[in-house]
């Protein structure tokens, strides 16, 4: 089974893994303010449940979905009062507001005192496990952020038959999950345990890069005492994280175009997925924490650190010493593919595996040069794509050209652009053209709601036009037989007074 342990194309970036991983991971206290967007995942956002001036505590339900949409639920950090529920600065520049719960926590820490017992969460039954887990606000924590509970759901009418944790972290600089397997690695493997009963898998594998000897022996150790459970170290390079990746080197299948891992009979969670699980069920905790790595040669006291979910990134800074230099990028997640922040009064959330405030020397600065046609992109792209053609498609506005080169298969791990000699700047073109290609879509989609409801209106007004129409004639008809059985009425009336005539 396990005879791949490669991928496809691929880059050795350098990894600065060492900076973070110095000290154990610190749980920071309660910041003065807590900022929660309403979409912290992916799909719609969470609609609000609380109100402006209410007191809430610590766990408890603020934000949720109104119905079946992809979403997931927001719960406060701790406990204090709402004092506002509107846009704020949005985490990175893919929009200018977003909207938001603030909170103002009164250092308390307060929890409800009713309880939630379940006994061995393990006899529940798979579909109670996933309910569960969409209670707490479980979403992928490896950065895709899609809700847990819709992949566990799924994942039980499907014939799964591997249940993968991606304990890869491959991304330079980042090493949270790292420590997480090797301070908490017994959770990790319960709450992993518990999505292999939701979805009904026969094993799980647990891939970890082989740069992280600590982490692997804490996870086998872990998973000693369970004969379906595998630590499978696997070769460092990036971006060996990506499901479809792990999928290939673990198992030798690949996904089709296009398709799901689903598709070849695996389900891949992160293993702070897998540790979030734990303490919804275990701990009756949702998710309202998580550790991130904050990093880079800017950062005074690189760590990494257990924070509430709507910290804001300048306390966070703060609390690992602060700035020793003006950064020059700021990150949320990795420099392969974080997003650089504009603002470091953004709130942490969930999908915020890591701070990184990087120098000059950090960064490329080097000015893009024409395609010399050398296909190096070609051979770093791990999903068998021709960059050079995506990009010369997308810089040329011609998306569906690029579509036809593969875009939609493109994982934006940012390969490609790391080995340019050129420097240009390959992933830009690509998000640019699946922005572009999202809002033609978006665009077309209210076409079609809208026509669909000028339809509908159409139809309304003709019915009511046809009901109307009914209604006079019915009334007419109705006045008109009012009036002939008044006429009835009066000719036999005058028919009755004749005769009377008649006969006297």
């Amino acid at each position: 089974m396990f005879n791949s342990l490669k991928i496809r194309g691929g880059v050795h970036a350098e990894e600065r893994k060492e900076l973070s991983t110095g000290q154990p991971v610190r749980k920071l206290g309660i910041p003065p303010v807590l900022k929660l967007p309403l979409r912290q995942h992916a799909g719609k956002p969470a609609e609000p449940v609380v109100e402006v001036g209410q007191r809430v505590l610590k766990g408890e339900l603020i934000a949720t979905s109104s119905g079946d949409d992809v979403c997931a639920s927001l719960h406060a950090p701790t406990s204090g009062t709402v004092t506002a529920i509107g846009p704020i600065t949005a985490p990175h520049p893919s929009s200018l507001t977003t909207m938001a719960i603030t909170i103002e926590p009164d250092g308390l820490d307060e929890m409800p005192t009713d309880s939630d017992a379940v006994g061995d969460p393990l006899l529940l039954a798979p579909l109670e496990i996933a309910d569960r887990v969409d209670q707490a606000g479980i979403v992928g924590l490896g950065g895709a952020t899609f809700p847990a509970a819709l992949k566990l759901k799924a994942g039980s009418r499907q014939n799964i038959d591997t249940l993968i944790l991606n304990g890869s972290e491959c991304e330079p600089y980042l090493t949270c999950d790292d420590m997480l397997m090797r301070e908490r690695a017994a959770g990790i493997i319960a709450g992993a345990r518990l999505i292999q009963r939701a979805v009904g898998a026969a094993r799980i594998v647990a891939g970890i890069e082989n740069n992280k000897p600590e982490a692997i022996a804490a996870m086998q150790a872990a998973a000693a005492a369970f004969d379906d459970v595998l630590i499978q170290p696997i070769p460092t390079r990036y971006p060996m994280g990506s499901a479809k990746q792990l999928i290939q080197a673990i198992m030798g299948r690949e996904v089709p175009a296009g398709g799901r891992s689903s598709d070849v009979g695996a389900l891949v969670h992160n293993v702070a997925t897998a540790f979030a699980v734990y303490q919804a069920l275990y701990e009756r905790q949702p998710l309202i924490s998580r550790i991130v790595t904050v990093s880079g040669h800017c950062v005074a006291e690189p760590q990494n650190v257990e924070v509430l979910l709507g910290t804001p990134v300048s306390w966070l800074l703060e609390q690992c010493g602060g700035l020793t230099q003006p950064a020059a990028r700021v990150l949320m997640g990795g420099p392969m593919m974080g997003q650089i922040l504009r603002t470091q009064e953004v709130p942490v959330t969930k999908g915020a595996s890591g701070i990184l405030a990087l120098a000059t020397p950090e960064i490329s600065r080097t000015e893009a040069s024409p395609c010399i046609r050398c296909g190096s992109c070609v051979s770093a792209c791990p999903m068998g794509l021709v960059p050079l053609e995506m990009a010369r498609h997308a810089k040329g506005d011609d998306f569906d050209g690029a579509v036809d080169f593969g875009l939609r298969d493109c994982i934006l791990c940012g390969s490609c652009a790391y080995v340019c000699p050129s420097h240009i700047p390959l992933v830009h073109y690509f998000q640019f053209a699946k922005g572009e290609l999202s809002a033609k879509r978006e665009q077309a989609r209210k076409g079609e709601l809208t026509k669909s409801l000028s339809e509908a209106r159409k139809a309304r007004q003709e019915r009511e036009a046809a009901a109307k129409a009914a209604a006079k004639a019915a009334k007419a008809a109705k006045a008109k037989a009012a009036k002939e059985a008044k006429a009835k009425a009066r000719a036999a009336k005058e028919a009755s007074q004749v005769s009377e005539e008649s006969g006297s």
